[in-house]
């Protein structure tokens, strides 16, 4: 679907013939594969994120913790999701 929104696109911006339209839609066609692949694909960092800033959090208060074992532990609680 995506590729054939874009075959759609780049047709009509011939037709047009407007100059920097058409210089616009000539830098992108290198990078038509990622483009085409973020629309099918779409992935986000958010999620990442959350778990980063909420082990920062953990370390922030494990100031003090004897043993890393400890510190480690606390983060496995933190996140009682699937185990790969």
């Amino acid at each position: 679907e995506a590729k054939r929104m874009w075959e759609q696109w780049w047709q009509q911006v011939q037709e047009s013939g407007i100059k920097p339209l058409l210089d616009f839609a000539r830098k992108l066609k290198p990078y038509l594969h990622g483009i085409v692949a973020s629309a099918i694909h779409p992935l986000h960092t958010s999620r990442v994120e959350g778990i980063n800033n909420k082990i920062k959090v953990i370390k922030r208060m494990a100031y003090g913790y004897r043993d890393t074992e400890y510190f480690f532990l606390k983060i496995k609680a933190a996140f009682p999701g699937n185990r790969r």
